[in-house]
């Protein structure tokens, strides 16, 4: 059988296919042999935090038929092919009934001070919510709805302060970080939207509730969730109808339940459960499934390696009408800026720290907290750096822009070190911050 070799984009990646090379060179990724099969999602998740097209090997590919017939795709795709390779569905613009325009209402200082407790909170009802269901009793939803409309409550006075909170916490526990962190981008994103009180309280509830479902699937195969079989992926999958199953006569309201069934369908039909497409997933699903994507695509795994936040922001804006409709991926990254809350990041004079906050009309110039100098040794009390009054001032010379977004762990850059919202400073945080 001949071999002849087909470029494609990473994000249409199938488990089965043969890579034979890459968009830059082997040494430069993880990857210890030149040529491989993707065996897994950790594969295709590793392609694409790495290169943005690959060669496959057409025969071979075809040589593992039988492999690629059982598996899904990647990120849950069933990859219809037209013309780039990719289905795309276009739509008419997101119609939002009566938008709401937030303004903040106070500081990041003082709503980092406010809220930290909060997370803390989420986290205990989560994990007495979970430990009710792993044993089969009927949950309790009060307390995770409350803690719901005290995050809501947060995000609308001032959208950043939950971002950093959840960005820059230690927790160990994959599916309470997973669950609290999607409702924190789908709740800023909302936000951005216009959604009224009532609509952002049952989404950020949707979010909290949409991972029970793997509270009954073995807790071996949520460790390895980036780095599953075609069957185990088929098991995995089943995950939201159990989790739709366990809040069947709780009195949830339909816009809460949409949420956790619909929140891995995708805009090209390409999602699961049942496959709906466009206008068929409702647009708190929509919101939902884009935040949960985006936080599987950063969050730290032990056996895959996680995006920079603005690599994801990135693969998000490839995506624009092929797994997310094109407005509320727009909507999405005008909500969290090109470099997210919490990205660590390395400045052009070498400097490097941790993004504070950003303005939707600097997006390139967000605050920045540096936390070492330009030889990137640690600082004894860390600045922070508004970028747009840096550069619009002149004030110091040169413009100072972000060089790099940095992955997670990057020695020296631990902001537990330091004391955002102000605390002992040489550098004035608090003036910094509120200026």
């Amino acid at each position: 059988m001949g071999v002849h070799q087909k470029k494609i984009a990473v994000h249409d990646l199938e488990i089965g296919m043969f890579v034979s090379d890459l968009d830059r060179p082997w040494h430069q990724t993880p990857f210890p042999i030149q040529g491989f099969h993707i065996r897994s999602q950790g594969d295709v998740r590793a392609l694409v935090s790495h290169c943005k097209w690959v060669m496959i090997d057409v025969a071979e590919a075809r040589e593992s038929k039988e492999l690629k017939q059982k598996a899904t795709a990647p990120f849950g795709r069933k990859v219809s092919r037209r013309g780039s390779g990719r289905e795309e569905l276009q739509l008419p613009p997101l119609s939002i009934r009566e938008p709401v325009e937030y303004e903040a209402t106070t500081t990041l200082k003082k709503e980092v001070k406010a809220s930290r407790r909060l997370l803390d909170d989420a986290d205990e009802a989560l994990q007495r919510l979970f430990l009710t269901l792993r044993a089969r009793e009927v949950p309790d939803l009060k307390p995770i709805a409350a803690i719901t409309s005290k995050m809501v409550d947060s995000v609308i006075r001032q959208p950043d302060a939950l971002l950093w909170l959840s960005r820059t916490r230690q927790h160990d526990n994959y599916l309470y970080r997973h669950a609290l962190n999607t409702s924190v981008w789908a709740l800023v994103c909302g936000r951005q939207l216009g959604l009224n009180e009532g609509l952002l309280n049952h989404l950020g509830l949707g979010c909290l509730l949409s991972q029970i479902g793997k509270t009954a699937l073995p807790a071996e195969l949520i460790r390895r969730e980036g780095q599953l079989s075609a069957d185990e992926y088929t098991l995995y999958r089943s995950y939201v109808e159990k989790g739709v199953a366990m809040l069947e006569g709780s009195a949830l309201s339909r816009a809460v339940l949409s949420v956790v069934q619909g929140h891995r369908e995708r805009h090209n039909g390409s999602g699961f459960p049942e496959g709906v497409r466009g206008d068929r997933i409702p647009l708190l699903a929509k919101v939902a499934g884009l935040a949960e994507f985006f936080e599987s695509l950063i969050e730290p795994r032990a056996h895959t390696r996680a995006m920079t936040p603005a690599k994801a922001v990135t693969l998000l804006y490839e995506m624009r009408n092929i797994e997310f409709q094109e407005d509320l991926v727009e909507s999405f990254i005008r909500a969290i800026g090109i470099y997210p809350t919490g990205s660590l990041v390395e400045l052009t004079d070498g400097q490097r720290g941790i993004v504070v906050s950003h303005l939707p009309e600097r997006r390139l110039w967000p605050r920045v907290m540096v936390m070492t100098d330009a030889g990137h040794q640690p600082l004894k009390s860390a600045k922070v750096i508004d970028l747009a009054k840096f550069n619009e001032t002149g004030e110091g010379g040169e413009p100072l822009v972000i060089r790099e977004c940095l992955p997670h762990g990057t020695e020296n850059l631990d902001p537990a070190r330091y004391d955002v919202t102000g605390g002992e400073s040489r550098w004035n945080l608090t003036r910094l911050i509120n200026g």
